[in-house]
């Protein structure tokens, strides 16, 4: 098997350097572009199986992800888990500037069944780990137990930090450091740095 590290994962996508507006409202200094990451899935096979590795433990009988990345994810995991696969999809709310204004739903057809259900909750990369979060309180409202949270990737510990606080572990087929700030404590900012935003752009985000 190929290796697993944050270095062999990065070296598949397209990530540049600069003053980025996230998902989450963040703001970072790498820009990873992850639509492509799922065109030639033998690339990513031993990410996904390290990660369904890790999750097996968990027992889960539902592996959700959000569009557009986490779905494609989530489908490969719950194959080779043999359970169920379902996604949440993106729905902006709040103000501009606000952390967290993403929400993602479920669809009807998989709201209706989530009720009860043990369920891994997965994405391509957690940063902040919006989009994981918005599927967490999704999920949550329809009855459903998120076991388990998991990513290809974990940059830093913000997003990672969110799911310890509700006593739902992480597992990744990689990890390393990532440096996000609040828009106030932002030194990129601070330098006079301009600002790209993004996240508003794409629907597949670096979160």
């Amino acid at each position: 098997m190929s290796e697993t590290n944050a270095g062999a994962f990065l070296d598949l996508v397209a990530g540049r350097r600069g003053h980025f507006r996230l998902e989450s409202g963040h703001h970072g200094g790498l820009w990873l572009d992850l639509d492509p990451l799922f065109s030639h899935p033998g690339r990513i096979a031993p990410f996904g199986h390290a990660l369904a590795t890790a999750l097996r433990p968990h027992n889960v009988s539902v592996v959700c992800g959000p569009l557009l990345g986490g779905a494609f994810l989530a489908q490969l995991v719950s194959q080779a888990l043999d359970v169920e696969f379902c996604f949440t999809e993106r729905a902006m709310s709040g103000q501009p500037g606000d952390l967290y204004r993403a929400r993602y739903l479920l669809p009807p057809a998989f709201a209706a069944r989530m009720e009860g259900k043990r369920v891994a909750i997965v994405d391509d990369v957690m940063s902040a780990g919006s989009a994981l979060r918005g599927t967490y309180a999704e999920l949550r409202a329809h009855g459903a137990m998120t076991v388990v949270a998991g990513a290809l990737l974990v940059l830093g510990s913000t997003g990672a930090g969110f799911f310890a606080e509700h006593d739902v572990p992480v597992e990744a087929a990689a990890r390393d450091d990532y440096d996000l700030w609040l828009p106030a404590d932002c030194p990129l900012c601070a330098q006079g740095l301009p600002l790209e935003d993004l996240a508003a752009e794409v629907a597949n985000l670096t979160t």
